[in-house]
């Protein structure tokens, strides 16, 4: 069944296999995970899940927020996130205000995992879009600026010219879990995923895995 929760990425590593062989991963500290609010076909028109993830200090939070999370029973958060899934899900049995453990991920399964990657500022087509750079010979006088784009009148937008590049929300598909350590509240996913350390991410069930 579909299942998701939200955490932090703390940071790569690497582990040995049964094989002996190493293993490159990404810890994700997933603790602090609470089920604020179940949204139903009947109130909401969809299903989902709402779940609060990081809990602060009451004056760090807004009055409207504050009566939300109190129906819950709980603190205030500093991430509150929708989980959403078309068919049945494990999120949606769970009760308002239970925390959403480590018990859902299992070994060997396999997840999806979205979060906002590295802004790297202001770039250049060349490193931005891979363009190609130009010879360079003293004489050339040309060497990472674009090249010939046609017509620019009225075709301005979905040009591949400098700009910021990265902070954007990018998805990761079909990594495995290593490891599940219940007691530390962290998940071992094998390989890189979004975002720099300390980044909000959520993990879900593989979509492509549903199908």
């Amino acid at each position: 069944m579909a299942k998701g929760i939200l955490g932090r990425k703390l940071g790569m590593t690497q582990v040995f296999d049964e094989n002996g062989r190493v293993v490159p991963v990404t810890v994700v500290d997933v603790s602090d995970n609470v089920v604020i609010q179940q949204k139903t076909v009947e109130n909401d028109g969809y299903v989902a899940t709402q779940i609060g993830f990081e809990t602060i200090r009451e004056k760090l939070s807004n009055k409207p927020d504050n009566g939300h999370v109190k129906k819950a029973n709980t603190a205030p958060k500093r991430f509150l996130k929708e989980i959403r899934f078309d068919g049945n899900n494990e999120l949606s049995e769970l009760e308002i205000g239970s925390l959403v453990g480590l018990e859902l991920f299992k070994v060997g399964e396999l997840v999806d995992v979205t979060g906002v990657s590295k802004g790297k500022g202001f770039e250049g087509s060349v490193k931005r879009n891979h363009q190609h750079r130009g010879p360079m010979a003293h004489g050339s006088r040309y060497h990472r600026a674009p090249g010939s784009m046609g017509p620019i009148k009225g075709k301005e937008k979905g040009k591949k010219l400098p700009g910021h590049m990265g902070a954007v929300q990018r998805t990761i598909q079909n990594l495995k879990i290593v490891q599940v350590n219940v007691e530390h509240q962290v998940l071992l996913v094998n390989g890189a995923i979004p975002g720099p350390k300390k980044g909000l991410v959520v993990v879900k069930t593989a979509i492509k895995t549903l199908k």
